[in-house]
């Protein structure tokens, strides 16, 4: 059912400890909400995933593929989310005005996991290079010129898998260094940086192509 499976997990792990948009926006939920805003960004991220596991295992992702304006469009909202975060982080970095970052204690001020779980999810979906990867990569483990659906819904799990199991220990790291983010000077500059990452990061998603 697949060829060079060894390799596969190797490239699936040094892509999903490169930073992107799903590690920029686990780095800002978790310093707004903590730990468990974090996680629900995590999960949200998860069914992202799913959703475009299924959709490149059943064909429906090589429909966008293949489609410039559905393209363009997806590309385009996607973008202006991620650019939109950054402004976001940065006003509050700026301002002064984002909450304090309290990893354990619950606050009134601190980010709603359904917020963070919508944000994790939109982040995720708005990416149509997921659905380009998904299409391109996964057909080079999979064995035969028209591999089965089976076959690229089980590579898609694993990378998805791998990835995940990245971020939540990602999300932990940050919440072992709670003492420091706590300190309001350290987390203005965190959400600064991390507000100029996600406006970067949709403005290279906005320039480029399929």
């Amino acid at each position: 059912m697949f060829v060079h499976f060894e390799a596969f997990l190797a490239v699936s792990a040094l892509l999903a400890v490169t930073p992107g948009p799903d590690t920029a926006l686990v780095t800002r939920n978790a310093l707004l909400g903590g730990r468990r805003a974090g996680a629900f960004t995590i999960v949200g991220v998860s069914l992202g995933l799913l959703l475009w596991t299924l959709a490149a295992s059943g064909g429906v992702a090589a429909i966008l593929r293949a489609s410039e304006p559905a393209f363009v469009a997806l590309k385009v909202v996607g973008a202006s989310y991620l650019v939109f975060l950054g402004a976001q982080a940065l006003w509050g970095a700026l301002r002064g005005t984002g909450p304090r970052v309290t990893l354990e204690r619950p606050g009134p001020h601190r980010l709603r996991p359904r917020l963070a779980f919508r944000q994790g999810l939109l982040c995720n979906l708005g990416n149509p290079k997921v659905a380009i990867f998904f299409t391109s990569f996964l057909p080079q483990f999979a064995r035969g010129d028209h591999p089965s659906f089976t076959a690229l819904l089980l590579l898609a799990l694993a990378f998805s898998a791998i990835g995940l199991t990245w971020l939540s220990v990602y999300n932990l790291a940050i919440a072992r260094a709670g003492d420091v983010l706590r300190r309001r000077v350290v987390r203005r500059a965190l959400e600064g940086l991390t507000g100029v990452v996600l406006i970067g990061l949709g403005a290279r998603l906005a320039l480029e192509h399929r």
